[in-house]
């Protein structure tokens, strides 16, 4: 084995001999428990991510009020974070490439401290800004790491369950600042606010520990680098001890990274200057695409923008306006609605995870919109209710506009939460997943900076049901969009992806099981 510091975790290290001696093909589940252990410990950044990207919806309003900040800076401070992510989502592809997925999780977990730290230390709306700008790109890090990590480890068999994992970490991340906010609100202003963002400074300590000492380099990873012994062991590993299974698909890798070599070194050949390796997987994602690259980068960058076109980073930012609009004016009462959205799009998370490997990703695409068009819709009207009547039905526009929100955020997390993650990792060639998954991730970061940043204006341009009714129609597009762009990948290896988008049509079947 060469060069075991660089490519893999000391515990794996360590734990190699053991494995080796002591395998047991009669139990493969071991390899899917070995798998899961990854992918939650990759999805510890997505928790933090969900708690940073939540923590500001109570946080705000103490943050204005101790600070003196303006609703238009809030606006803008809110919104620029998902355009720090941007950069963020950009560099992360090419990190996860050169330093491995592995090392990647490290860096975004020491950014997630350094963010957290600086932002709930900020004497003022410049430093606010600074400790944003860390915490953004480190989300962005942590958007595209987590999908590529957990797509690359996982068994084709059990991949759609454990793809999902990172958005419910994400989603519990978001209900945990919810009820940080609940918790901390009554405590003096100077303190309340600092405490709720500071607490997420504590995670990426773990995080970071775990990347560095326990989990193992991607396989994919380390056959594009040339570490074949180094992946086998993981394989082996992720497949329950099955050499035999874990051999057939290191050759399966392999295959794929020579037929990706082979077309890299044809578009260079073509290129006028040549140019290096980065170089030539940006020019086969965005100047010289094949037909089915370029299908596959038109699938992820439309689930990207329906996604945040949907409105549900309103929701999750601006959750106790909506609520205040509607006539809910008790501190506590609109901060326990907001932790009842976090709590529904958290608990309804979990029927993905057990449901994409057995109806597929498409139907869980389509349940999602409709149900995100419908419940928008009811948003919308019973919003216009509480605008225009008089006291008597406030408390019922109150009480349909809390179960409408808490409606749009369990069928989001159906599919248009976790699938679209789970989709766009997998329908990536592997030479191209992780720039690829960059650009998507910088895709939606720049569609949730939009929302982010212009919500605030856009209900008071066109009314708080105005708004909604837009996004209600977004999703209808959604829906549209699914059906008529979209083939099903449930049951197919990462290494059949491109062959499946070269004649890709919605109704593609996959392969008999």
């Amino acid at each position: 084995m060469k060069n075991d510091d660089d490519v893999e975790s000391p515990l794996l290290a360590a734990a190699a001999d053991a494995d080796h001696h002591n395998v047991d093909n009669s139990h493969p589940a071991a390899g899917s428990s070995f798998a899961l252990a990854c992918a939650v410990a990759a999805s510890l950044t997505s928790i933090i991510y969900g708690y940073n990207r939540g923590v500001m919806s109570g946080a705000q309003k103490f943050v204005q009020l101790d600070l003196g900040v303006s609703d238009a800076e809030i606006e803008v401070l809110i919104g620029a974070t998902s355009i720090y992510s941007l950069v963020g989502s950009l560099a992360a592809g090419w990190a996860c490439d050169r330093a491995g997925r592995r090392r990647t999780i490290a860096l975004s977990a020491a950014m997630f401290l350094a963010g957290s730290a600086a932002t709930a230390a900020a004497s003022g709306y410049a430093a606010l800004m600074a400790g944003q700008l860390v915490a953004g790109v480190a989300c962005g890090f942590g958007l595209v790491v987590a999908p590529v990590y957990i797509a690359e480890i996982a068994p084709p068999s059990s991949r759609g369950f454990l793809a999902s994992i990172p958005e419910i970490a994400g989603n519990s991340g978001i209900l945990l600042s919810y009820i940080a906010d609940f918790a901390l609100a009554g405590l003096p202003m100077s303190l309340n606010w600092r405490l709720m963002i500071g607490i997420g400074a504590v995670p990426p300590l773990f995080l970071a520990a775990a990347a560095l000492l326990a989990m193992p380099e991607t396989p994919r990873w380390l056959v594009l680098h040339g570490h074949h012994d180094d992946a086998r062991q993981v394989l082996v590993r992720t497949t329950g001890g099955d050499a035999a299974l874990a051999e057939r698909r290191l050759q399966e890798i392999v295959s794929s990274v020579k037929e990706s070599a082979t077309k890299q070194q044809l578009s260079s050949a073509a290129a006028a200057g040549g140019g290096g390796a980065s170089t030539g997987v940006w020019r086969d994602i965005l100047v010289r695409p094949t037909p089915a690259v370029r299908r596959v980068l038109f699938a992820i960058l439309g689930l990207q923008f329906f996604q945040q076109a949907s409105g549900v980073a309103a929701m999750v930012l601006y959750a106790p306006r909506v609520f205040n609009h509607v006539g809910v004016t008790s501190e506590r009462a609109v901060l326990g609605a907001t932790v009842l959205l976090g709590a529904t799009k958290t608990a309804s998370i979990v029927v993905p995870l057990f449901l994409a490997d057995r109806l597929g990703r498409r139907p869980m695409l389509l349940s999602s919109a409709g149900g995100m068009a419908v419940s928008l819709l009811v948003l919308g009207f019973s919003l216009r209710v509480s605008s225009s009547s008089g006291s008597g039905s406030e408390w019922w526009a109150a009480a349909t506009s809390v179960a409408a929100a808490a409606a749009f955020m369990a069928t989001f997390s159906l599919g248009f939460g976790p699938v679209i993650w789970m989709y766009g990792s997998e329908i990536l060639p592997l030479r191209l997943r992780a720039q690829g998954t960059g650009i998507g991730t910088a895709a939606n970061r720049v569609m949730s900076a939009a929302v982010g940043m212009s919500f605030i204006s856009l209900y008071e341009a066109a009314g708080m049901a105005g708004t909604f009714y837009l996004f209600a129609a977004c999703s209808a597009a959604a829906w549209v969009f699914v059906y008529a762009c979209l083939p099903e990948t449930k049951g197919r290896s990462l290494e059949e992806m491109e062959a499946l988008f070269d004649a890709a049509h919605p109704s593609s079947p996959p392969p008999a099981s």
